[in-house]
């Protein structure tokens, strides 16, 4: 594994290429689609030698060897060619090179990117430091073009202790119906792998049959299947490819699995642009008629929510990242809460603190539950809540979220045995996180309401205990956002 060391200076060198990159016209969203695919040519490579010996299913000619000791218009045109060639391949190959192209047209910096690529065992590499390269980089493209593609990506200290959390086993299937880059299904591969001795069976099951998922936006579609090429996921030459591209809630795609772990997009809204009669651009709000829902929302959250209920067997297990609306929204909100109460167990509740994700101030929980067989009884006896949020504080680069983190939830979820867990709060303990709710109680809540904190903030009595300037700054920013966006939908309604 790289130490810190040499992965601080790689994450360097990665960056030292965006400022003469963007002086030559490419912006941070090309310049992560070009680090891609020559990092996945390099990566091939590797893999093609031992110990490893994979079958790469690259074509002879256009190989990273092919390729890395070429200057000039040389390897200008190697690189063309060999995009060009992938892209006209079968199964998991071809999708990743669709419609790719050269986006460097400055031949010296492709050739000190290829360089510098070349240099690195990134095989040997942990996750971390790509992880650490692509987020930053996913970062700074989200922050270039003002768009909310950074907000989606799950901090992998959270995918783990979900995957944790659900103690996925051998031989059960898996799915993300918005699944990004591909993080909860690599951090379960890489959870099985290590927590049970696979036999050969197990081994050819979990290669080929136990993910499934959707990711919409094209991009980072190909990212997801380069990831799941590069942890020998799915079969090279199939045409059968676990993830596929396009809107999960469209339709029931038919199948059924054991576990879902998501973090469906947030922004409240689904929508669909058009051109009126005048030529100008509008949007309008998407509602999915389906019969399989329990009620129409625009609301994207809770239309994934109704689509995951559709996805699990009678026995499946969800995991899913939520914002504080899904917990008190009313109509089709507490219409949801109601359902899920009567049919699943839904056990869990974990509140996460402000600063974890890249749009600054986002409230959001992860809900576990587990899906019952139809019976005329409510399910749901009783919910826990580990409040992480109340008096915690993190940011993404001076006090960013790590494993050890969330150590005590896991321990209070007692993913061994769910069904014996202790409270930490009493009335004895006031400050005590972790807190049961039964079924009686949760019931005479407005609207079902499940958004709830007993903890005192000390920030509002303390003036000694304020929040970082920073964390204050992202709070204010997310409110401002918050109004902007109510005023924005009031003057579409308005226009109407």
């Amino acid at each position: 594994m790289a130490n810190d060391n040499n992965a601080s200076v790689i994450v360097s060198k990665v960056w030292g290429m965006c400022a003469p990159l963007r002086d030559d016209g490419v912006g941070y969203g090309d310049y992560l689609e070009q680090l891609t695919y020559l990092i996945f040519l390099k990566m091939a490579d590797e893999f093609s030698k031992p110990p490893y010996k994979r079958d790469s299913g690259i074509p002879k000619g256009y190989e990273w060897n092919d390729m890395k000791d070429l200057t000039g218009a040389a390897l200008e045109t190697q690189y063309k060619n060999t995009l060009e060639k992938l892209s006209e391949q079968g199964g998991i190959l071809g999708k990743i090179f669709k419609q790719s192209s050269n986006k460097i047209s400055n031949a010296t910096i492709l050739y000190r990117i290829v360089q510098m690529i070349d240099k690195e065992n990134w095989s040997s590499m942990s996750s971390d430091v790509k992880g650490e390269i692509y987020e930053g980089l996913l970062q700074k493209n989200a922050e270039d073009i003002k768009s909310g593609a950074g907000q989606y990506f799950t901090p992998r200290p959270l995918i783990r202790a979900m995957v944790k959390c659900m103690k996925i086993e051998p031989g059960k299937t898996i799915c993300d119906p918005c699944c990004g880059s591909g993080g909860f299904l690599l951090a379960s591969q890489d959870y099985l792998v290590k927590n049970y001795s696979l036999d050969k069976d197990q081994k050819l099951f979990l290669k080929n049959e136990t993910f499934k998922g959707n990711e919409l936006v094209a991009t980072t579609y190909k990212m997801c299947l380069m990831n799941l090429y590069l942890h020998a996921i799915g079969d090279l030459y199939s045409d059968n490819i676990p993830v596929v591209q396009g809107d999960s809630l469209l339709s029931d795609p038919g199948y059924r699995v054991d576990y879902v772990l998501t973090n469906p997009p947030f922004g409240k809204k689904s929508s669909i642009s058009f051109t009126n009669d005048e030529g100008e651009e509008e949007e309008d709000e998407l509602v999915y008629n389906r019969t399989d829902f329990w009620t129409k929302s625009s609301n994207k959250q809770l239309n994934f929510i109704q689509h995951i209920n559709t996805l699990l067997k009678n026995t499946g297990k969800a995991a899913i990242v939520v914002p504080d609306n899904v917990l008190f929204e009313g109509g089709a909100g507490e219409t949801i809460r109601r359902k899920l109460f009567e049919t699943t167990d839904f056990h869990t509740i974990l509140r996460l603190p402000t600063g974890i994700f890249y749009k600054p101030g986002v409230k959001a929980n992860v809900i576990f539950y587990d899906k019952k067989p139809a019976s005329p009884d409510i399910q749901t006896k009783e919910v826990w809540i580990y409040d992480f949020r109340t008096n915690i504080h993190f940011t993404l680069k001076q006090n960013p979220l790590n494993d050890s983190s969330l150590d005590d939830f896991i321990k209070c979820y007692n993913p061994d045995n769910r069904h014996d867990r202790k409270e930490t709060w009493s009335e004895e303990n006031p400050e005590g996180r972790w807190r049961k709710f039964t079924y009686e109680e949760l019931s005479k809540r407005d609207k079902l309401s499940l958004d709830i904190t007993w903890l005192k903030d000390k920030s509002l009595s303390d003036l000694d205990n304020l929040p970082e300037p920073e964390v204050l700054a992202d709070e204010i920013l997310e409110n401002l956002q918050s109004a902007l966006d109510s005023f924005a939908e009031l003057k579409s309604k308005i226009k109407k």
